[in-house]
């Protein structure tokens, strides 16, 4: 079925979506660089506390080492969404990536608890699902890089010579 607006507004209509579109981009990369810099302001916080009240190595690494990496996180998706305006296209890649980055910290935040009292029902069941799924995501980023950018591991025959 055919548009029963004129040509010229199907346009206008187009662009004032694109903007709107742009707006929603900028917002969100607004408020991720915010909570980025709140991020920042708490690990700086979490260590001091750590470091000025009892002395505990596995606080201190266990709560640098989960803000840090959430602080990654908000990075990569600060990135996508950079990806995002400046290609006008989302890209599924920087989403595995940003998987893959949780799916580790989990990794690390449950190994580093459970090395005291680990039980197999509770903490094994979740790792092991845990490195099923960073595997799959692993994957899904080779395969996507590769069919997206055949040429970064495949050497044309003509250049081999």
């Amino acid at each position: 079925m055919r548009s029963i607006l004129p040509k010229n507004e199907g346009g206008r209509i187009q662009s004032l979506l694109q903007l709107v579109e742009d707006g929603i981009h900028l917002v969100v990369a607004a408020l991720l660089v915010l909570l980025a810099g709140l991020l920042t302001v708490g690990v700086v916080q979490d260590v001091i506390k750590s470091i000025q009240g009892p002395y505990r190595e596995e606080t201190i690494v266990l709560s640098a080492l989960d803000s840090s990496l959430v602080l990654f996180i908000v990075a990569e998706l600060l990135h996508t969404v950079r990806l995002t305006i400046r290609n006008q296209t989302l890209d599924a890649e920087p989403f595995l990536v940003v998987g893959l980055i949780a799916g580790v910290r989990k990794v690390l935040i449950v190994t580093a608890e459970a090395e005291k009292s680990f039980r197999w029902q509770v903490e094994g069941i979740e790792l092991l699902s845990l490195a099923g799924l960073i595997l799959v995501m692993a994957t899904a980023v080779y395969v996507w890089r590769r069919s997206t950018r055949p040429g970064d591991y495949f050497t044309p025959p003509e250049a081999r010579h």
